[in-house]
């Protein structure tokens, strides 16, 4: 038998903000924050190239990053700050994912002329 599916009324968005706060304290979330954070930061300095201004994108992430994160500094919801900490998570790990796809394309092209040359 397929599960019920779960009806959010106004009463059941407080209960399910209350059962979030419960489990996730702000202590927590500050943490999560702090190493997304990071995360992001250690990111950036894959970000080598300049844009089309001469700026290099890795000050420029890490300012939007910054701006980012000080915008959501007030935000008390336990279930938005949860989203939010997802989201990023969830986009860190695609570009990191894209940049290893593509250091790795540019590994597999320098192996594949170098041994071309010989």
């Amino acid at each position: 038998m397929p599960p019920t599916p779960t009806i959010i009324t106004p009463t059941t968005t407080t209960t399910l903000k209350t059962a979030a706060g419960k489990y996730f304290q702000p202590s927590t979330s500050r943490k999560e924050a702090l190493s997304l954070y990071r995360e992001i930061l250690r990111t950036t300095k894959a970000f080598h190239w300049c844009d089309e201004r001469g700026i290099p994108w890795n000050a420029r992430l890490r300012k939007e990053a910054r701006k980012e994160f000080e915008a959501s500094r007030e935000e008390r919801d336990p279930l938005m700050i949860a989203k939010m900490l997802v989201t990023g998570r969830d986009c860190v790990q695609k570009i990191q994912q894209k940049l290893n796809e593509a250091d790795r394309a540019a590994w597999e092209r320098i192996e594949r002329d170098s041994s071309r040359s010989r």
